[in-house]
């Protein structure tokens, strides 16, 4: 594995190869979930690209930029023995300068769910990944389905700004409980964690319930959130695969998403059906 920190020896590096290339983009503190979208690009790409970079422009002023998990050297063993080829592994002053050029979310789209609660955090998304999808030039991304506003966001910014990559969903991984994997799932206590089940556990529910030709949306909205209390929450929605608020879940065009606190900690979570 080749581990790389500055984009432009990253370019070069990638420019003269004859090879499709998957790109897994990271935070770091590497789990299973990471682990699943790799599998992915493996299968499906002749060489692997993985980044690990902090962002901090997508961190408002009082989140857990300082706090969150950092696990580099954990990192770079878990992509050896994933079989990554490249690794990315760039600071801050490698990706941001002075007076920078930004990419703007979507006005409608960018400031719902959590971008409501977070306005500018998908600016910062969306900036980074532009950055790196045009440092590594890949044939194809990868982006789990638990984020998925930000999937949503940067697969419309990849249309829009008529770029050649291939974005590519991948399934969320969970815990045996039920819980998705997250690296903020480090922050949990064990009473903690326990809450947590109850996302799970709301989204369980929803499925049964359309399982059950229960399909309104306010009923599945009203029964999710009695078994979320008292949990703070954030949201919970039923949308299309758009972002747009329906009555009725659309089998096959439908996700319900949920975004809720557990102890100080943001948790969100959501399925497609």
């Amino acid at each position: 594995m080749k581990i790389i920190s500055n984009p432009f020896e990253l370019k070069e590096y990638l420019k003269n190869k004859n090879e499709t290339v998957g790109f897994v983009p990271t935070m770091g503190a590497l789990h299973e979930g990471h682990i699943s979208l790799i599998k992915k690009a493996k299968e499906q790409n002749e060489l692997v690209v993985v980044s690990v970079f902090l962002n901090p422009t997508q961190f408002l002023k009082g989140e857990d930029l300082d706090t969150y998990p950092k696990k580099d050297e954990a990192d770079k063993h878990i992509c050896k023995l994933s079989g990554v080829d490249i690794l990315f592994f760039p600071k801050a002053e490698d990706i941001y300068g002075d007076d920078e050029v930004t990419i703007n979310a979507p006005k409608v789209r960018g400031f719902v769910l959590e971008g409501n609660s977070r306005p500018s955090h998908f600016n910062g998304v969306l900036t980074v990944v532009m950055k790196l999808l045009n440092i590594v030039n890949p044939t194809r991304a990868y982006f789990g389905k638990k984020d998925a506003q930000q999937l949503n966001l940067i697969s419309l910014m990849v249309k829009q700004l008529f770029m050649s990559v291939e974005i590519v969903a991948v399934d969320t991984v969970r815990e045996s409980g039920g819980l998705a994997l997250s690296s903020r799932n480090a922050y949990l206590s064990v009473h903690e964690r326990q809450e947590a089940l109850k996302i799970s556990a709301s989204l369980h529910s929803a499925s049964m319930m359309v399982s059950k030709k229960i399909l309104d949306s306010k009923e599945i909205v009203k029964k999710m959130r009695e078994i979320l209390s008292p949990l703070e929450i954030f949201y919970v929605e039923v949308l299309n695969r758009d972002f747009e608020q329906i009555s009725h879940v659309e089998i096959g065009n439908t996700v319900i998403l949920v975004e809720v606190k557990v102890g100080t900690t943001r948790l969100l979570d959501n399925i497609w059906l």
